[in-house]
């Protein structure tokens, strides 16, 4: 049985996504490409905006046309907020709460799927050649403090975090199956607590009690940034012969540079509160990349508002902004916000936001031409170009020509050029 995933969204997505490929591909079950000819094609959807959840439909369209005999499950946060629209569309819909079902019920329509007449395609390319060099581990889920735009609070609404023994067996586990990264995930990192252990406890155990040769944090809220959390990076950065374990990269949601927008989008911290978070930081810890989240044409955004977001990221130094454009989702106190932007206005705003992203994306990278920075090399740009890409531990996409295969091998590169996606290095 031929079994192709579909995941959009979030980190937390693909985190759980992976899990139940793991569990899925141990049972015995081929794993193809998402746009291979399947017998079952699994959905895990992103309702975070209307984008979204019309990618889900298109795909689920797609899907059903490559091989109309197949069975589409459908889940994740779209399928949580709106079975509804989706049961037309695919065999079975499942909540989130529903999701880790997926192995058992697939395991039944196993017994069934002999039954079923099957699409067959022998130019179908398997993937079940698998590069195992960063993985995303999901340490927390869930959150009840939603702000004025998010739908998350209503699909995942229980918070809660996982034992650090799992989370530690877990990591260890990928290491022996040969990842060299792992990133910690979950609906608000900052937030993990479990048996009265915090992230900061969780951190140092993981350091400590694996062989994991390089972490990672997913996104976090500045008023999680603590004396204790810097002080792992200040104090206890644990350095190899392949650079640091603990990767200089914090991801801190900003939303808007705007003192009154972030009011209004309840968020629960001041433009004062952010920058004293990114301060700590960059004085605690050299050469760090701090990224950043910014919301576009939120409800009664004016121009002095925008502008006035527009010039704190340029201040502030990001080593690269994510922007999107607002999308009211439905049940949401700012959906039913008025002032409503136009969407002309909005288009125009993020066009000028994109813009700074990439002017601080490319100051950012030429402060480290001529250095020499330790590389986890992911694959070949496209095969048998000997051009290979990775990460810095500081979120440095760096290119590198080479004879040798590079693939999951931490290497050293100095930095000669700023590329339009990254930088070109030297072996």
């Amino acid at each position: 049985m031929r079994i192709a995933f579909y995941t959009l969204g979030c980190k937390l997505n693909q985190a759980e996504t992976e899990s139940l490929v793991s569990q899925i591909r141990q049972a015995g079950y081929q794993l193809i490409a998402s746009n291979a000819t399947a017998d079952v094609y699994i959905a895990n959807t992103c309702t975070v905006t209307h984008i979204a959840d019309r990618k889900s439909r298109h795909w689920l369209r797609l899907v059903r046309k490559r091989n109309p005999y197949a069975f589409i499950i459908v889940t994740g946060c779209y399928a949580q907020r709106a079975p509804q629209e989706l049961v037309s569309l695919a065999d079975l819909v499942l909540g989130n709460e529903e999701k880790e079902r997926l192995p058992e019920i697939i395991k039944d329509l196993a017994l069934q799927i002999s039954s079923f007449p099957m699409a067959r395609n022998p130019s179908t390319i398997f993937s079940d050649g698998i590069t195992r060099v960063r993985s995303l581990v999901k340490i927390q889920d869930g959150c009840q403090t939603p702000c004025s735009y998010c739908i998350v609070p209503q699909v995942r609404p229980h918070e809660y975090s996982l034992p650090a023994t799992r989370i530690i067996e877990e990591i260890k586990n990928k290491v022996a199956l040969g990842y060299k990264e792992v990133v910690l995930t979950g609906t608000k990192v900052g937030y993990y607590r479990n048996d009265g252990i915090a992230l900061s406890d969780l951190i140092r155990r993981i350091l400590s009690e694996t062989g994991i040769e390089r972490l990672r944090l997913s996104s976090l809220q500045p008023q999680e940034i603590s004396p204790g959390l810097i002080a792992l990076w200040q104090d206890a950065i644990l350095s190899t012969s392949e650079g640091t374990r603990l990767c200089r990269h914090f991801h801190l949601a900003l939303q808007s540079g705007s003192e009154t927008v972030l009011q209004r989008m309840k968020r629960r911290y001041s433009l004062d509160d952010y920058v004293k978070a990114i301060s700590s930081i960059k004085e605690a810890v050299p050469e760090v990349a701090i990224t950043t989240d910014i919301m576009v044409g939120f409800p009664g955004e004016s121009d002095k508002e925008f502008e006035q977001s527009y010039h704190f990221c340029r201040k502030a130094g990001f080593a690269n902004i994510h922007v999107f454009p607002f999308s009211p989702r439905p049940a949401t106190l700012a959906a039913r916000m008025p002032d409503q932007a136009k969407e002309q206005k909005k288009r125009e705003h993020t066009q000028q936001m994109l813009e700074l992203a990439q002017s601080c994306r490319h100051s950012f990278w030429q402060q480290f031409l001529g250095q020499e920075m330790w590389v986890l090399w992911e694959k070949e740009t496209s095969p048998g170009s000997n051009i290979y890409s990775g990460l810095t531990d500081n979120y440095i996409r760096v290119f590198a020509r080479s004879e040798k295969p590079l693939t999951n091998k931490i290497a050293p590169a100095r930095l000669i050029k700023v590329h339009n996606h990254g930088m070109w290095g030297e072996l």
